[in-house]
């Protein structure tokens, strides 16, 4: 399984990026998927999920009504489109692939993690 991450970059405060995961080597229409952020000195934190037909969407408090995450199966990539960004919001994002059922919002809960892009936003 590989998960490629891309779309990170700097941006000013209030602006937008889009981060796009591409999938490969699993059953991209079989699964949810998962956006997680990590912050210097900070755990990682869950940022949202998709289920796997794209119907259903998740957010964590901090991003919720200004991120959205959606997933095109025809092409085994999932975005994460982040609109009036905050300072607060510089990190590494990670896609993450999960095993299981429900919304899994855990670490332990994916066992496929792509290399997270940079996201920073300056003030």
């Amino acid at each position: 399984v590989q998960l490629q991450a891309s779309g990170g970059g700097l941006v000013q405060a209030g602006g937008s990026l889009r981060l796009s995961c591409a999938a490969s080597g699993l059953n991209f229409r079989m699964y949810g998927m998962g956006w997680f952020r990590q912050a210097p000195g900070k755990e990682r934190e869950w940022v949202s999920f998709i289920r796997r037909s794209g119907s259903g969407t998740f957010y964590g408090d901090s991003v919720k009504e200004r991120f959205t995450i959606s997933k095109d199966n025809a092409k085994n990539t999932v975005y994460l489109q982040m609109n009036s960004l905050k300072p607060e919001d510089t990190a590494v994002y990670y896609c993450a692939a999960p095993t299981g059922v429900g919304v899994p919002r855990r670490t332990e809960d994916y066992p496929y993690w792509g290399q997270g892009p940079q996201v920073t936003v300056s003030s």
